[in-house]
């Protein structure tokens, strides 16, 4: 399974009662796909607000979007808990609705060793035909999977990929030891062009939803071997992709992303407690880095 080189972890908006807006839902799913040329979406990953989504909610979700996507793009479903068993559930579940993939999160605050990781992930991918995606990041897991333990998960054959948050110098070390099928991604919207460098697949984004037809571009310039190009658009985004998650104070990923949909004109809604919205300050910030 390839999954694409521009993949978007989707925001999940909320109407004004912080429920679920089905409309805005549609709406936002043709934007990506035909306007921010995404070639995936996650849909209910931490940039969907999965903490704060309901397991029924989750499975709206998967079966809304495959139904709306209509195979213009591949769904991959997060579903990903830090209990094995819980997770085999939703895979399971999501699977059965038409999802094309699924994205795992290392277990966060249990905090398992390598060996626990390696059955959490194997025990998963025993229950399920879903090409399954890792997710390795530390900074809200407080655990890293490492290189070797995620080698050896590449040697199952339905895990197919890894979105992995660490540094360049682990996707690098993934990279070079892992099968040239199973895939790496950058989290880090700023790493994506360092990512494809060092012999990783793509991105998986947040900084898509605003300027991914600009990512898109450069992701087939470095393809096709046009190098300068490709820096060339690198550097005029890394401000955003910067901006997005630092404004003038770090922010909540997705808080400043959903206030510049909103300005956009994607009426996205607010963020779920306990995320709250940009300040004055922040939103003052994200007005003028879009403009």
């Amino acid at each position: 399974m390839d999954f694409g080189r521009l993949i978007t972890a989707m925001v999940t908006p909320f109407d004004n009662t912080g429920e679920i807006n089905w409309e805005e839902t549609s709406r936002l799913v043709d934007y990506l796909i035909e306007d921010q040329k995404t070639e995936a979406l996650v849909v209910c990953g931490t940039t969907g607000e999965s903490p704060t989504l309901t397991d029924d909610e989750k499975l709206e979700l998967f079966s809304f979007v495959v139904k709306k996507v209509q195979g213009r793009c591949k769904v991959i479903a997060g579903t990903g808990t830090n209990s094995t068993k819980h997770s085999i559930q939703l895979t399971k579940k999501a699977e059965a609705l038409g999802v094309d993939g699924a994205l795992l999160v290392v277990p966060y605050y249990n905090k398992p060793n390598q060996e626990g990781l390696y059955q959490h992930f194997a025990g998963i991918a025993a229950e399920t035909n879903l090409p399954l995606i890792l997710y390795n990041v530390p900074s809200r897991t407080s655990v890293c999977m490492s290189v070797a333990t995620t080698i050896r998960l590449s040697q199952i054959p339905n895990i197919v990929a890894i979105k992995e948050c660490v540094s360049v110098d682990q996707v690098t070390l993934i990279a070079a030891a892992c099968p040239s099928d199973f895939h790496v991604y950058s989290g880090d919207d700023a790493s994506a062009l360092p990512t494809l460098a060092v012999g990783g697949h793509g991105i998986i984004s947040v900084a898509s939803h605003i300027v991914g037809a600009q990512m898109s571009e450069m992701i087939s310039a470095y393809i096709s071997g046009d190098i300068q190009r490709a820096g060339e658009i690198h550097r005029k985004l890394f401000p955003i992709f910067k901006g997005l998650f630092e404004c003038p104070h770090p922010l909540p990923n997705p808080s400043a992303v959903k206030y510049a949909l909103e300005m956009r004109g994607i009426k996205v809604g607010s963020v779920r407690l306990p995320l709250v919205s940009p300040t004055t300050e922040e939103a003052a910030f994200i007005e003028a880095l879009l403009k």
